[in-house]
């Protein structure tokens, strides 16, 4: 399925009228049921659904670990828009509260509308005690290396990105999808799917650092997130209280806001 559209537009510059062919990034909702019911729906682009719903029952609590999983997958219909996940029972158990929070919607632009009390949030998370550091340079560099992994960007001017990185700062998967937290379910799932999200140590976002953002993150156990934007109070705050880094990349001014001790002259 291609995940952009082309029609014809009409546009105005002044009095002059132009009509030209515009590609749009596919919106399409993905429904996410949770042993046999609806759990959630995302609007989202189409592709990596099975990593983007991994990723998602990873930052949200349902799961720690893959072995949590007892089956995750297309419907019976495999229809690509509509993904179960199946828990063993003894994690059945452990989030069963979890679980009775059902039927909440997702929108792309959302933050934590629709959940639980932040502090009730916080409860799933705990703090990061490993410090792996990396230059200001290559920081940079690594943040720049952002647009080549935008494709679908270039065309349609509507998507947001994700990057992970590991330990030695190489990239181990990158996403791009209408909504900023959906990119970063995808790389967050991917890894994690592959048994490799022990080593993924930093997070590069297209977009602003929500608190949401630094939430889902931190379940991953990345320690630096740095964003094209800026962070909000509330992820700054929180990343102070989970020993991590965040940081902003703007016009080449970069602007750390917590965990400055991960970044080397």
């Amino acid at each position: 399925m291609e995940n952009y559209q082309t029609d014809n537009i009409i546009c105005y510059e002044g009095n002059q009228r132009l009509t030209y062919e515009q590609d749009m990034v596919v919106e399409e909702p993905l429904a996410i049921i949770v042993e046999g019911e609806p759990y959630s729906v995302v609007m989202r682009t189409p592709g990596k659904e099975i990593p983007h719903a991994a990723g998602f029952c990873l930052t949200e609590g349902l799961v720690d670990d893959a072995g949590d999983f007892a089956a995750i997958g297309f419907c019976e219909d495999m229809d690509p828009n509509v993904v179960t996940v199946s828990l063993v029972q003894q994690r059945r158990k452990k989030v069963a509260d979890l679980l009775k929070r059902r039927s909440f919607i997702s929108q792309s632009s959302c933050g934590i509308c629709g959940k639980a009390l932040i502090k009730d949030l916080n409860q799933i998370l705990t703090p990061i005690d490993e410090k792996n550091s990396i230059s200001k340079k290559d920081l940079i560099d690594r943040v720049n290396q952002l647009p080549e992994h935008q494709q679908l960007y270039k065309r349609t001017n509507a998507t947001h990105a994700s990057m992970i990185f590991d330990s030695n700062f190489n990239l181990m998967a990158t996403a791009e999808d209408v909504g900023r937290h959906n990119s970063l379910d995808k790389v967050i799932g991917e890894t994690f799917m592959s048994g490799k999200l022990a080593g993924a140590k930093m997070a590069v976002l297209s977009s602003r650092i929500s608190y949401e953002m630094v939430q889902k993150a931190a379940r991953a156990k990345i320690e630096i997130v740095i964003g094209a934007s800026m962070p909000t109070s509330l992820a700054v705050n929180l990343g102070k209280s989970l020993n991590m880094t965040i940081a902003s990349l703007r016009k080449n001014r970069l602007m750390i806001f917590c965990g400055e001790e991960r970044i080397d002259e």
